[in-house]
């Protein structure tokens, strides 16, 4: 008898991985399955406003790449990012307080993907990464996936406590701190200068590599600009800070990038040749061509502009939406507003009511690394009017008073 002949006619196949069903998709994106009639009023998203993109400038760049170097633009590319689009990243950077060179930076498909390869990197199963509480989502996903232990570090309305960091660090021997020290996802709350330079204090004298994510930096509405970690003493051989054309150019790009010292940085890109082997061509030098032809500062701007005036609508409608007791942050620039009820409330439970009313949110919950606060809620305010956002909000009263 042949060991063909003694098989089963059909064995099952072998299983998934495990780290694929202990983790658990995103709760932003199941909620948006759920909420995608038009009739509702969808806070829930993380979404820049589409009716704002500068369609007419992004479509000219790509006409003009095709138009002048089609061979080039529909061709392989280096891993590392086409050299113009690398060199505007770097004067842009420059520009806004930290010097940096052109090979200083690898692009990568948005910074999500960046922190993927960080994670392919830096982390060996079971090593410990240090993120806020709380913290963006798929940042938890991304670190998860890596086989990470993940710990929250204590922190109040101005960010994480420096302190706090400094005890965690002695009693956890972290690789790796992940913040998004300005207009947090999901809190929207800005780590103080002195907070920041606190940190980088921290990651010097203790041996830390910190991940500063900036996707949101540039939607400031109010308040003066808080310099980046990556520009403290001490933090420059230590952090990896990321950056996105999602929030200020489209997301459907997908281009975002990393800035890390050398050693670092050459293993993302053989973490990235193994996962893609470069970011799209034909992106990347459109991309460029938007920065050499258009204001991308201008148009980012007049964005801001009107976010500020989402922001404020929200700001003004939402006391009267949420129960006595409530309370909220005032971000100075990005696209959410986190509120926390009274402890007898369960925002992931009253989803469903609130839902029947035509209106989503996001509950908090699936923020935390740690022990979760079910009385939180995000929101997102750029994607509605101010008039949206306002009948938003009523419907959201009727939904948690039930």
């Amino acid at each position: 008898m042949t060991v063909t002949d003694s098989a089963p006619a059909t064995a099952p196949v072998p299983p998934l991985a495990a780290r694929t069903t202990a983790i658990g998709g995103s709760a932003v994106r199941e909620i948006l399955a759920v909420t995608a009639r038009p009739e509702v009023i969808n806070f829930a998203g993380g979404l820049p406003a589409p009716e704002l993109f500068d369609v007419e400038g992004i479509a000219a760049a790509f006409r003009d790449v095709l138009a002048e170097e089609p061979q080039r633009a529909l061709q392989y590319s280096t891993t590392e990012g086409e050299p113009r689009l690398r060199a505007a990243l770097a004067e842009r950077t420059s520009v806004r307080g930290l010097v940096t060179a052109a090979d200083d930076l690898l692009v990568t498909i948005g910074s999500q993907q960046a922190l993927s390869l960080l994670a392919t990197a830096l982390l060996e199963p079971g090593d410990t990464v240090l993120v806020e509480s709380p913290c963006y989502l798929a940042a938890l996903q991304a670190f998860a996936f890596a086989g990470a232990r993940v710990v929250a570090v204590p922190g109040d309305d101005d960010g994480i406590d420096p302190d706090a960091l400094d005890a965690l660090v002695i009693r956890e021997r972290p690789k790796l701190l992940y913040t998004v020290p300005t207009f947090q996802n999901p809190t929207g709350r800005t780590l103080t200068g002195e907070r920041r330079a606190a940190v980088a204090r921290v990651a010097a004298r203790r041996g830390l590599w910190i991940v500063e994510d900036d996707p949101y930096g540039e939607l400031r509405f109010e308040g003066e600009r808080v310099p980046w970690i990556a520009s403290h003493d001490g933090a420059g051989d230590r952090t990896v800070l990321l950056g996105s054309f999602s929030k200020v150019m489209a997301p459907g790009l997908r281009l975002g990038w990393l800035r890390a010292p050398a050693a670092l940085r050459r293993a993302c890109a053989v973490a990235k040749q193994a996962a893609d082997l470069h970011t799209p061509t034909v992106n990347q030098l459109a991309a460029a061509r938007y920065l050499a032809d258009r204001d991308l500062d201008a148009h980012v701007a007049r964005v801001a502009g009107v976010y500020r005036e989402r922001r404020d609508a929200m700001l003004a409608g939402i006391g009267d939406a949420l129960p006595a007791g409530s309370t909220w942050t005032r971000p100075e620039g990005g696209m959410f507003l986190w509120a926390r009820l009274p402890d007898s409330y369960d925002t992931a439970a009253l989803l469903p009511r609130v839902v029947e009313q035509d209106v989503a949110y996001v509950p908090g919950a699936p923020f935390y690394a740690g022990e979760p606060d079910p009385a939180t809620l995000r929101l997102c305010f750029v994607t509605q009017t101010p008039e949206e956002i306002g009948e938003g909000l009523r419907r959201l009263g009727r939904g948690l008073r039930g």
